[in-house]
């Protein structure tokens, strides 16, 4: 007998909910329309290796951001459009990025960590936000988290300071790779 991805994580995440007292509905939904999104011959491929730039700003991708309550997960549509605005190909459309919003300690973290491609981490501007950015890391760390993720932030902050010692430590403490785009 034979499932298909879909019918698998339906059944994982049934499993999972009965075995941990219960899975986030929503975490358990995500990967399900997701894993319907792409054909069962090319799920290997788009998990493997990024589609190229070309492709990435014509095609709807999925970004999943942590340190962004889901409410608010309208802000981070803000960096892509500011550098959209600045010509970086890359972003295309900001409408077109589907934005799912992860908690740091879902029980389903390393195995979107290893579907998925493309992770943000979000910092705020504010006085407490490198502390708050450091204990989303370690949480991301310690669950088997992706070891690279974009750095969403509020257009006009600078890279010097906040931006740049959270990517040296972030490396240095945790291999983990941060991609600012100030």
């Amino acid at each position: 007998m034979t499932m298909d991805q879909a019918s698998g994580l339906r059944h994982w995440a049934s499993r999972q909910e009965r075995d941990a007292g219960g899975c986030p509905t929503h975490v358990a939904e995500a990967l399900i329309a997701l894993a319907g999104q792409v054909p069962a011959a090319s799920r290997v491929a788009v998990a493997r290796r990024p589609p190229p730039a070309a492709q990435l700003a014509t095609s709807t991708a999925t970004l999943l951001i942590v340190g962004l309550p889901a409410r608010q997960l309208e802000r981070a549509r803000e960096p892509l459009t500011h550098w959209h605005g600045q010509g970086r190909r890359w972003v295309g459309d900001p409408q077109r990025w589907q934005l799912v919003p992860v908690a740091p300690d879902s029980p389903h973290l390393s195995l979107l960590a290893a579907q998925q491609p493309r992770w943000a981490l979000w910092v705020e501007a504010d006085a407490e936000s490198f502390r708050r950015a450091w204990r989303l890391l370690l949480a991301l760390a310690e669950a088997g988290g992706p070891g690279r993720l974009l750095l969403l932030h509020p257009p006009g902050l600078r890279r010097p300071g906040l931006l740049d010692n959270l990517q040296q430590a972030a490396a240095h403490y945790l291999g983990v790779e941060l991609v600012v785009l100030a």
